[in-house]
């Protein structure tokens, strides 16, 4: 169950204006969703990310990921949170979730128990769940019988 006060000592509202201005930096010229995050991490940074298709779809890359992958390049692998945004154009009308391939980047990285997801619709208007809500039972590092890397 996730605790308010763990939501209460992240900044949520930094977090979620560098996710809505990493939308501008989105490559779409394909599906035209452009996505933006933002990845907080153990010390207090904020790693920002955007969605970059290529033609041949495979290659594409979640902002999510994006900001997963900017970090742990630079040798951070503890995350608190991450803020999600997204729409058609840049334009956010409703909550943009994660899809499974960056579920399963986060199951790698943080811990499921602890680390928040927060799904945004606008400055006010967001969802916060905990990895483990919207990937139970996921499979981790400790399926394979290795440490944690997350706290």
């Amino acid at each position: 169950m996730l605790d308010k006060t763990s939501v209460a000592s992240l900044p949520v509202e930094k977090m979620i204006d560098t996710a809505m201005s990493m939308l501008k930096r989105s490559y779409t010229p394909y599906s035209h969703w452009k996505v933006g995050a933002a990845l907080l991490d153990a010390d207090g940074t904020i790693w920002g990310g955007c969605n970059i298709e290529n033609a041949a779809f495979t290659p594409s890359n979640c902002a999510e990921r994006t900001a997963f992958f900017k970090a742990i390049s630079e040798g951070v692998t503890r995350f608190k949170a991450i803020a999600v945004v997204g729409g058609h154009e840049g334009k956010v009308e409703d909550y943009c979730s994660p899809c499974g391939v960056c579920r399963q980047v986060m199951e790698e990285f943080c811990d499921p128990d602890t680390f928040i997801v927060i799904t945004v619709k606008s400055k006010t208007e967001y969802k916060v769940n905990l990895l483990s809500e919207i990937l139970p039972d996921g499979f981790g590092p400790h399926n394979l019988g290795q440490s944690e890397t997350a706290d």
